[in-house]
């Protein structure tokens, strides 16, 4: 019963130890009381009841019965950390054990090597007691087993394997009332689906075992270390070491087991080191090297000295010593079959490298290619990184780039998987070195095309194809719903200087629950099949030219693209142009309110320095027509109509060239409305939408009431054009929470996203709707970027604070361009010389930028 109601069982061992039985009754209680300790609560009592089962067992004289306990006791010794302790014990067991018992004590024996991480020893136990097990027609035991064994495969790298033992084990787990052990059955299947490389099914399946757990009330470390795996996979470092370091931090306050701390700690440092934080990732790996290495675990102690080392890399050591160390790391990993072994040759091959160590590199970089042609994904992306070092050591520009190219292909195969847009962003850091390795090939080459190709090559990727929505999934729509009302409520208990913290609680519990059910989702999406032709760009540009920022190294290079021709400039640091973006953000944000004027030609200087280091001598060759910027996501936030040589041009943004030929291409829906959507709480309450609205001819106008969330996405979607003027608010820890508001709450990215067609054009008069987080390799998450896959072509959106009273004049003189036909871009421009000439209106009209080419 401890696996199937654990609760309750606990409850009825003290009952039997209260009531006085015999010694063989006492035996099973005391052991009952020490498994859920042992799992679930302190492991010094867990080792004390067992004893204490032990004893009543030899008092009763019961062999079957002592060498029971015995394997129970043996799995707590190895947990606490005493694992010679622990193997002695399964010894005695197994003497003292028959037939059946001696079966189950070979089970325990069994996960006790796995946990360990002699994996081969656990094979061949578990294969000694699974034919017992199932002639004694043992159901339970035998379906543990054969998870066990399962697991055991997936740790090999035998995933098929794997996949066989799970589905038996299920079939079994079906005939019982085991809940514990069908919880553990779906966990394992979300590992087996993560080995796979099946992210969203892994999440799904890790969640739905979660809650299973938390039905019964038991803790889940060991789910723990498994999600914190999948999400690291998934880009989201900084969630799986929060998750690692809050586990570490209950399992000490339960007295919980030493081995399972261990494991936490070193997926903590994997966490630490994933999410730049290579000072936290050494300290954790540095505790779970000497955990480890006390409990006897070589396999898991190799595992953490492998991060340490990564961390130390990281934090910008290089020596001698560190490539033997890697070295041996992957020598020891290979003897084990260990799937990271060619990651361990990667490093030590990238160490050496760093050196000038040309033989070692080679030798190391070898053995890590070889993992390039199979495996999953991302080991495979690892052989092919490996390769382009090796192609780089050899000066064979022509390998490098075919190298990448693999591994690149490798990886948008991995992503079309994923259907949630925030995976599919995040997974693109995955290849950032491989996208680095081909620009600097393409530079060295001397080509400007083709380093506009490979700069195409792995832009803003994430946009290529719109997220997978859910076949009607009622249940996101509820929590979107729900979602929508607390976050309403606490806006306005707020506004009253009523306390909020249970409101923000259950909104955080709302906002974890659809990011869950997102990240489930499927990818449906085929591979890339439109690839980038430098040739058709050029074609569609006629007058245009398209600036592309390329970053090789901290350096930006300028490809201008126009008159038939890929030419490049050389211009400033990126970290300077960051820095400079940055100063610019300030000011406008001063120039905002009145009084402020003074600063207007501080701004503008800073306009003329950040034109210097973003377009450099291209400044002068840009032509008389309309230009495209295509930046690179870390310069998501720069006012470009503030540069002087951008200032008075027809100007627009793309994430990618790719996306801007795209853009081009889409045509409206047909009969598509006008919507025009006032939210609440504007200084000017949204005045331009009264005076847009009778210049329209018939438009849809959702104001006061019917401003609505569910009744402003049902008007948005398959719109021509759309105007909302709303509050808009940014979230940077969370970005597709970033929002609109709405009269009974907020529209976030997620209700974006469901939208079949998003507007053709949309106007967001409202501060930082074009602010974007920054993740994976190069890609940007945010309101924008949820549109543009989605059907929109062209948006006008603000990247700075602006003054509310100052938007109205600009919004009118925008919609007089767009009714006499102008493109966004070209009304945009002439709306910003039609209003007023002070500080705080051009400020204002700075501010805004049109995204797209509608």
């Amino acid at each position: 019963m401890v696996f199937a109601a654990p609760n309750e069982a606990l409850t009825r061992a003290r009952h039997v130890l209260e009531s006085g039985g015999p010694p063989l009754h006492a035996s099973v209680a005391h052991q009952v009381i020490g498994i859920w300790q042992r799992d679930f609560g302190d492991m010094r009592l867990a080792l004390h009841h067992l004893r204490r089962a032990r004893d009543c067992a030899a008092r009763a004289d019961s062999a079957e019965r002592e060498a029971d306990v015995l394997g129970t006791l043996g799995v707590a010794l190895v947990h606490a950390g005493r694992t010679r302790q622990g193997l002695a014990a399964f010894e005695r067991g197994v003497l003292r054990g028959s037939g059946h018992t001696r079966a189950r004590v070979l089970y325990r024996r069994a996960y006790a090597w796995w946990v360990l991480g002699q994996h081969r020893q656990a094979l061949e136990d578990v294969r000694r007691a699974v034919p017992v097990l199932r002639q004694a027609e043992d159901v339970i035991w035998t379906a543990r087993a054969l998870t066990l064994r399962a697991t055991v495969h997936l740790a090999l790298g035998a995933v098929d394997r794997a996949d066989a033992d799970f589905t038996a084990a299920e079939a079994l787990w079906d005939t019982t009332g085991q809940e514990h052990d069908k919880a553990d059955a779906v966990e394992s299947r979300g590992l087996a689906a993560f080995r796979a490389g099946d992210i969203p099914v892994a999440l799904r399946l890790l969640d739905e075992a979660e809650g299973r757990y938390a039905a019964l009330g038991t803790p889940t470390f060991m789910l723990d270390i498994r999600r914190c795996e999948v999400l690291m996979a998934a880009g989201l470092a900084p969630e799986a070491l929060a998750e690692a370091d809050a586990a570490i931090a209950a399992l000490d306050g339960l007295g919980g087991q030493s081995t399972r701390k261990a494991e936490l700690l070193l997926a903590a440092a994997r966490a630490a080191r994933l999410a730049g934080d290579p000072h936290t990732a050494i300290a954790r790996a540095a505790l779970a090297v000497r955990l480890f290495a006390g409990q006897r675990r070589t396999w898991w102690e190799t595992h953490a000295r492998l991060v340490l080392i990564e961390a130390r890399v990281a934090a910008g050591r290089r020596s001698g010593r560190l490539v033997a160390d890697a070295a041996a790391v992957a020598e020891r990993l290979a003897s084990f079959g260990a799937p990271a072994a060619p990651e361990a040759s990667l490093l030590a091959g990238r160490i050496a490298l760093s050196l000038g160590w040309r033989a070692d590199a080679e030798r190391h970089l070898a053995v890590a290619a070889r993992s390039r042609h199979a495996g999953p994904a991302l080991a495979r992306i690892t052989g092919w990184a490996a390769q382009a070092l090796r192609a780089q050591a050899a000066g064979s520009g022509r390998g490098v780039l075919q190298a990448c190219r693999s591994g690149l292909a490798v990886l948008d195969d991995h992503r079309t998987t994923l259907g949630a847009s925030e995976l599919r962003a995040r997974a693109t850091e995955q290849g950032a070195e491989l996208a680095a390795l081909a620009q600097r090939a393409s530079l060295a080459a001397g080509g400007p095309r083709r380093l506009l190709e490979w700069s195409e090559r792995w832009r803003a990727t994430a946009l290529a194809a719109p997220p997978t929505r859910p076949p009607a999934d009622p249940a996101l729509q509820s929590a979107l719903t729900a979602f929508r009302e607390i976050a309403a409520r606490a806006e306005a208990a707020r506004m009253e200087g009523r306390p909020v913290p249970a409101l923000e609680r259950e909104q955080r519990r709302l906002e974890r629950e659809i990011r869950s059910r997102t990240l489930h989702i499927r990818g449906d999406a085929p591979g890339d099949g439109d690839r980038f032709d430098a040739g058709l760009l050029l074609a569609a540009l006629g007058d245009t030219r398209l600036v592309e920022l390329a970053v090789v190294d901290g350096r930006v290079h300028v490809l201008l693209c126009g008159g038939g021709r890929v030419r490049r400039f050389e211009a400033g640091q990126l970290a300077q142009a960051e820095a400079e973006a940055e100063h610019i953000q300030a000011g406008l944000r001063r120039l905002a309110h009145p009084g402020a004027e003074a600063r207007l030609p501080l701004v503008e200087a800073m306009g003329r320095r950040l034109e210097e280091l973003l377009l450099g001598p291209a400044a002068a060759h840009l032509g008389g027509g309309p230009v495209v910027v295509v930046p690179p996501g870390r310069l998501h936030r720069v006012p470009w109509a503030l540069l002087p040589s951008l200032r008075d041009r027809v100007l627009s943004v793309s994430p990618s060239a790719t996306g801007w030929l795209r853009a081009l291409r889409t045509a409206p829906a047909p009969g598509g409305r006008h919507v025009l959507v006032r939210g609440p709480g504007l200084a000017t309450g949204g005045a331009e939408v009264p005076e847009l609205a009778g210049r329209y001819g018939d438009p849809t106008v959702l104001e006061h009431d019917e401003a609505r969330a569910a009744r402003v996405l049902e008007e948005l979607d398959g719109a021509a054009l759309a105007h909302i003027a709303a509050h808009g608010a940014f979230r940077a820890d969370s970005p597709l929470f970033s929002s609109l508001r709405m009269a009974d709450g907020p529209i976030v990215v997620h209700d974006f996203e469901r939208l079949a067609r998003s507007p053709h054009r949309i106007i967001l008069s409202c501060c930082d709707t074009a602010r974007f987080a920054s993740v994976g390799a190069d890609e940007l998450l945010g309101l924008v970027t949820a549109l543009l896959p989605l059907g929109t072509a062209g948006v006008v959106a603000c990247s700075a604070p602006v003054n509310d009273e100052a938007v109205v004049p600009l919004m009118l003189a925008l919609h007089k361009g767009l009714a006499a036909g102008l493109s966004l871009a070209e009304a945009l421009r002439d709306a910003r010389a039609a209003v007023p000439d002070d500080a705080v209106h051009q400020a204002t009209g700075w501010a805004f930028t049109a995204f797209g080419a509608a």
